[in-house]
């Protein structure tokens, strides 16, 4: 474990540890309401470091080395400063009757864009012997260990829970990164587990932006293992999926708090391009489109459909030929599909354009054609052409987008998008790309998201979806900005058009695509044509 001011040097050196540090006395039965147990008591050799493990420190530890390997015990700076510590707790049935207590506690169901796993209530005040043992000990000797190995001072802040992760439960990219977190912990407290069980700890390493890259280093957890890692700006990590139908990964995890290291910029991404209408008449939409939407009263009956509920899905939306054509061209190999990240933000395949098959290319022409732009004006009464019509109450909306959105282009400072969303006041734009969806897939919501969030109009067109059951992740979420509360789901469902109008107060993202995708669905992966597009 080691604390370095300069990011970089963060990722390749580890300070020198005196072995003196590991004699330390950690009894985890000693707490608050007890006595203190001295070196020579009965417990005496109830610390988390046996004398032997002391020895082999003493003949392996040395200056400035970015990993190192002792008995228990591992240092590793790659690819962030992290330690892992074997048979943490000497004696066994502590071990066993903390793993007891921790299975009776009330858990409950968390799930979001992030993670899928169930928690505990906060441990901090809990009665129950060996949890408050535990607690005592970690708080109080071991964080004054820690103190010495990192030489910075940390508070007494207690910062505990329980987690129980089951199949299909995951925590995925992120950097643990809150005021005052400064030393990560988790203890293991798991039956015999493989790399095959999933539920492993994913460490990333970062590019140049401080953006999380590729998986470099997996810790499978094991029983009454601790891990400790710095927190920093460059501490990506996940727990994977958990791929075991029969075991559960029970863990304690929280944080020590300190001074936090002092964060660079944050990146911001560049926005996304976008583009005008093509200029294709009517006659592509005849060719493609379902004739009953093609007709004016029921695209009216639509239109006030939508504009009640900001949503509608329009099923058997092409024709079935049409639909059937390009669903079979999709599974063709010649299709070049690129996986997008970087993975706190998404992990998904998008295709190259270049590579589509005609039918497929022929469809994405069509959702960025005059004549599309025009039949979404007609379903949704937003101003998508200059043929829709006009009136004082449309110009009261376009002046508090035009206001909410120049606000957006503020917050994130960006004059490219500024100069994107003056162009889009004049001619209505859309953004699109067709996306693959299988096991491990995802998008996340993100800081820089919500900064230049602004009114659009979602499309999602999916194919190969005709088992997909709700169950197996893949579904869009509509969340309020900085709240839990979920708006709107949206599920694949196959040849189903799904339009949702949002202001710049709501964000997006899909769902995990979890292991179940691989074992009962017979697709095991699905598309979908997602456009965006801009008054």
């Amino acid at each position: 474990m080691c604390c370095l001011s300069d990011l970089e040097s963060r990722k390749t050196q580890v300070r020198h540890i005196s072995t003196d540090t590991f004699t330390t006395q950690f009894n985890p039965y000693e707490h608050t309401h007890t006595h203190r147990v001295s070196n020579t008591s009965q417990n005496g050799d109830k610390c988390c470091l046996k004398k032997k493990k002391k020895k082999k420190l003493e003949a392996s530890i040395g200056l400035n080395l970015s990993y190192c390997c002792a008995g228990d015990l591992e240092l590793d700076c790659h690819p962030f400063p992290h330690c892992v510590i074997k048979n943490f707790i000497d004696d066994e049935s502590f071990v066993e009757n903390l793993q007891r207590e921790l299975l009776g506690l009330n858990f409950h169901e968390k799930s979001n864009d992030l993670y899928k796993f169930k928690q505990s209530d906060d441990l901090k005040k809990r009665k129950e012997p060996h949890i408050t043992g535990l607690r005592a000990a970690l708080f109080g000797r071991f964080r004054l260990w820690l103190e010495e190995v990192l030489g910075v001072e940390l508070e007494p802040t207690v910062d505990i829970s329980c987690a129980k992760y089951e199949y299909t439960d995951v925590l995925l990219c992120h950097d643990d990164e809150l005021e005052g977190r400064r030393v990560a912990f988790i203890l293991y407290l798991v039956p015999p587990w493989q790399n095959s069980d999933g539920g492993t700890l994913d460490l990333y390493t970062t590019d140049s932006n401080f953006q999380p890259q590729d998986i470099v280093k997996s810790l499978v957890p094991s029983w009454n293992t601790l891990v400790l890692f710095e927190v920093s700006p460059v501490s990506f990590h996940q727990v994977s999926e958990v791929l075991s139908q029969d075991k559960c990964r029970l863990s304690l995890s929280g944080w020590f708090h300190g001074p936090s290291l002092e964060r660079p910029p944050r990146y911001v991404e560049p926005p996304v391009p976008r583009s005008p209408h093509l200029p294709r008449d009517e006659t592509l939409l005849m060719e493609w489109v379902n004739p009953v939407y093609l007709d004016i009263s029921y695209q009216e009956q639509i239109q006030e459909e939508f504009e009640d509920s900001s949503e509608i899905q329009l099923k058997d939306f092409l024709k079935e030929e049409k639909f059937m054509e390009v669903n079979e061209a999709l599974q063709l190999a010649q299709i070049q599909w690129i996986r997008r990240g970087p993975p706190n933000k998404r992990c998904c395949e998008v295709a190259a354009l270049d590579t589509l098959p005609q039918c497929v290319s022929a469809c994405w022409e069509l959702l960025h054609s005059e004549a599309f732009f025009l039949l979404l004006s007609n379903f949704t009464g937003l101003r998508l052409h200059y043929l829709c019509p006009d009136d004082d109450d449309d110009e009261d909306k376009v002046k508090k987008k035009e206001q909410d959105n120049g606000q957006a282009q503020e917050a994130s400072g960006s004059s490219a998008e500024s100069s994107s969303v003056n162009n889009s006041r004049d001619t209505p734009e859309c953004s699109g790309e067709l996306r693959r969806w299988s096991q491990g897939n995802y998008t996340l919501l993100h800081d820089g998201e919500a900064a230049r969030a602004e009114y659009a109009l979602d499309l999602v067109l999916p194919f190969g979806c005709v088992d997909w059951q709700t169950d197996l992740g893949g579904f869009t979420c509509y969340v309020a900005n900085e709240e839990d509360e979920e708006l709107l789901t949206v599920y694949p469902e196959d040849n189903s058009l799904a339009l949702v109008y949002r202001d710049r107060e709501t964000l997006k993202f899909v769902k995990h695509v979890n292991h179940r995708s691989f074992t009962e669905s017979t697709s095991k992966v699905f598309f979908d044509f997602c456009f965006v597009y801009y008054e």
